[in-house]
């Protein structure tokens, strides 16, 4: 049986992206997301908060780098791996995500950022509140 390493999450932004390269020029885009789990103590729900790095590789990181602010909800697809290293002589190690996919949802993050470019002839402030577009008419139920 194969093993199976997969990871879907969504989250906020704790602080802003940090975008950096490899050597190789590689861009590596880091940033930390948190996750609320809501637990029942006694009769009471709480929201308890989960804490997760996340690097994202490549071409993706380099576009979406200005858009992933703090505060900003993000929808994450990746694999955990864990990074070990030496240090003082010590063993350490450290599981972050790898996200293949990271997909800029809902509002969040500072005011007057945008999610994307504005299309053609329009000049809107937040994206997000962009007007959407006709659904148009179809002629069965199922527009697709």
């Amino acid at each position: 049986m194969a093993d199976i390493n997969r990871v879907i999450l969504v989250g906020r932004l704790t602080r802003d992206a940090e975008l950096r390269y490899t050597g190789g020029g590689t861009a590596v885009c880091k940033f930390s997301v948190a996750i609320n789990r809501r637990k029942k103590t006694g009769d009471r729900w709480e929201d308890e908060a989960h804490f997760f790095d996340v690097v994202l590789f490549g071409k993706q990181g380099e576009a979406i780098n200005q858009y992933l602010v703090k505060g900003k909800q993000v929808g994450i697809d990746g694999e955990l791996r864990q990074n070990r290293w030496e240090q003082d002589g010590q063993p350490r190690s450290k599981v972050e995500i790898a996200a293949f996919n990271v997909q800029l949802l809902g509002g969040g993050g500072r005011g007057g950022q945008t999610q994307a470019q504005p299309r053609d002839g329009d000049s809107f402030e937040n994206y997000d509140n962009a007007p959407a577009e006709p659904a148009g008419e179809f002629e069965d139920d199922i527009p697709f």
